[in-house]
């Protein structure tokens, strides 16, 4: 296993200053022509001849050189580099910044100045030179990775997309329009209607929804309808699907099945007793669909590799069956569903470790311990402070955790844990704790998913035990709207306390929990940074909301770069711009490290690079 990767903060090194550029001094005037000189005429030919050829040798000179423009396609061997000196941000702790970097077929094969690549180009790079130049202000940056997503659920969004309603009777109206567009659906009142992305806390009037408000609609009434919610914890169902499903149990562990004041249920499942919910499974070819428009839309936005927070057996087999047939067009880092209810597995399943060209590996477990604090499922000490009543509830016992971490990591999985509420991730803390007694951290990398709410005495044990912080900055831009009202004035400062728990060592991993927040990468740095939302606002004003848990831009980058390659176990493949690593590369339109914090969500991503070669837009 390799070492893990330094830690240090990067350094920024001054690009090199451009050596003012020479001009041609006038000529003075001729002088009166003497006896056996040559004319005033001659010598203005002479001079015009020279200046024209001088011209001439430079250019060809520099177009065979950098051959801008003449290569029809990219040669296997190529340089990309800035003309304004360096500009390539290459997470690499030796080389920082660099002005050019090198690929030979897949791989990085060398990187530094115009200079130096040139000069050691033979000894690194087999083939001619062909070098490329960026355009003015773009700058490149390692592939970006999102360390929590959700690929084929983003995919099924696309589908009937929910989001961005102010209330239900909106919402209803969605589905209604998502049914009278498609007249196979229209005409046949048997067939299922799914979407995605409701979220009853962005509602004009915050409450749940209920089957009522679907039979209310003449078109959508009588129709099998399941809506997922925006933070995946919650599921919204018409009455033919709650009657479908009847007899329904009283209570189920780990979740609720919203019921009205005299018992009956409304039509909402949350956390595990969204199990309940009868839908039919995607074909093969559906699944194929939803997975292509997922990366065609990651590649568009700098993304090369992907966490899936969460393979079920039908997304196991899906991408494994992938992963034989073809390479992946984007490289996957499965976790594996853990459902308590089925016979322990660690030590039957063959773990998938950079299968089909290093694009698949699953090797991870995924656990959920508690639910969502946005549907107030989240496991906290103290009642939640808008909700008395309740203290949310642990999707898992902790005597099972206790019982099944040792035992996944004792096999050689890495365990990921969903942990929102400062109780759940207190209750994992310890497990971990129990569990890495006699274990190698670095060989195991486990992570705390999330990681939302964290006790003052939780946040220093992140660094004391090596876990991972996989968390998402566009969740804290979200989610700072209503948090307090949750939470409480106090209680809420240890939500979403990144630079709290950099600060006591530990390893940050960030992610976007897309289809749950944008996929696009720059709104999670930018959210990291600034933490205020895209209009610029947040509760605490401009400044940001608590912005003392800002993290630096070095940090963030880092966290989409390095930090999700250490975190997947592929640090020594990927992750940075170093030489042997594969050539997965982005560029920028502008310098996302020295642009002023509110241009960052302008910025737009002009080629992603896969393996050396353009997955999107062009070099």
């Amino acid at each position: 296993m390799p070492p893990p990767s330094d830690d240090s903060h990067l350094r920024k090194r001054t690009p090199s200053e451009k050596p003012p550029s020479s001009r041609d001094t006038p000529a003075t005037p001729a002088q009166s022509p003497s006896h056996g000189a040559p004319n005033a005429s001659t010598r203005t030919s002479k001079l015009l001849v020279a200046i024209v050829s001088l011209a001439l040798t430079s250019y060809f000179a520099y177009s065979k050189l950098g051959n801008i423009g003449q290569l029809t396609s990219l040669s296997e061997s190529y340089a990309l580099c800035s003309r304004e000196g360096a500009h390539i941000y290459t997470l690499d702790a030796d080389n920082p910044r660099v002005q050019c970097l090198v690929v030979n077929g897949s791989k990085f094969t060398s990187s530094g100045s115009l200079d130096q690549v040139l000069s050691r180009w033979h000894e690194t790079t087999p083939g001619q030179p062909h070098v490329r130049f960026l355009k003015p202000g773009q700058i490149v940056v390692p592939g970006l990775s999102d360390s929590h997503a959700h690929v084929l659920e983003y995919g099924a969004t696309k589908q009937m997309p929910l989001e961005g309603t102010k209330s239900i009777a909106e919402t209803v109206g969605r589905v209604r329009a998502y049914i009278e567009a498609d007249p196979d659906i229209l005409e046949d009142k048997t067939k299922y209607v799914e979407g995605w992305g409701w979220d009853h806390t962005k509602w004009l009037l915050e409450e749940w929804p209920t089957y009522n408000a679907l039979e209310a609609d003449p078109i959508v009434a009588g129709r099998p309808v399941v809506l997922q919610s925006k933070d995946g914890h919650a599921l919204w169902v018409s009455l033919t699907v709650l009657q479908a499903m009847e007899p329904l149990p009283d209570e189920v562990e780990g979740g609720v099945i919203v019921r009205d004041s005299f018992g009956k249920p409304t039509g909402v499942f949350l956390d595990n007793a969204q199990d309940l919910v009868i839908r039919p499974e995607p074909t093969y070819k559906q699944l194929q669909k939803r997975f292509a428009a997922t990366v065609k839309d990651a590649h568009s936005l700098g993304l090369t590799a992907v966490h899936d927070a969460g393979f079920n057996p039908m997304s196991l087999e899906f991408f494994r069956r992938e992963a034989q047939s073809s390479t992946l067009p984007i490289r996957v880092y499965g976790m594996k569903y853990f459902d308590e209810t089925a016979a322990y597995w660690g030590d039957s399943f063959d773990k998938i470790i950079r299968a089909g060209n290093n694009r698949l590996s699953v090797r991870s477990v995924k656990i959920f311990a508690d639910g969502a604090l946005r549907s107030g499922g989240a496991a906290l000490y103290e009642p939640y402070t808008d909700n008395p009543e309740t203290r949310g509830f642990m999707r898992i016992a902790p005597e099972m955790l206790n019982e099944v971490i040792p035992k996944f990591m004792k096999d050689g999985w890495q365990v990921n844990v969903h942990a929102i509420g400062d109780r759940a991730n207190g209750v994992v803390l310890d497990a971990f704790e129990a569990a890495l007694a006699k274990a190698n951290v670095t060989a195991l990398r486990p992570r705390l998913e999330h990681a939302q709410i964290l006790a003052q005495r939780d946040m220093a044990r992140f660094g004391d035990l090596g876990v991972i912080a996989s968390v998402q900055p566009t969740h804290a831009i979200s989610d700072m709207w209503f948090a307090e009202d949750r939470l409480g004035p106090e209680r809420v400062k240890g939500l979403y306390a990144f630079r709290s728990i950099i600060d006591h060592g530990a390893r940050i991993t960030l992610g976007s929990d897309f289809p749950v927040e944008d996929m696009n990468p720059l709104a999670g740095f930018y959210a990291a940074i600034t933490r205020v939302s895209p209009d610029g606002t947040s509760p605490h004003g401009p400044g940001g909301w608590f912005p003392e848990q800002r993290m630096t831009r070095e940090e963030a980058l880092k966290g989409m770069t390095l930090d999700p390659a250490y975190a997947s176990f592929t640090e020594d493949i990927l992750g940075s711009i170093t030489p042997g690593k594969f050539a997965d590369f982005v560029v920028l339109s502008q310098d996302i490290m020295t642009v002023p914090a509110s241009d960052v969500l302008s910025t737009r991503v002009v080629a992603t690079v896969m393996d050396g070669k353009p997955v999107y837009g062009a070099i």
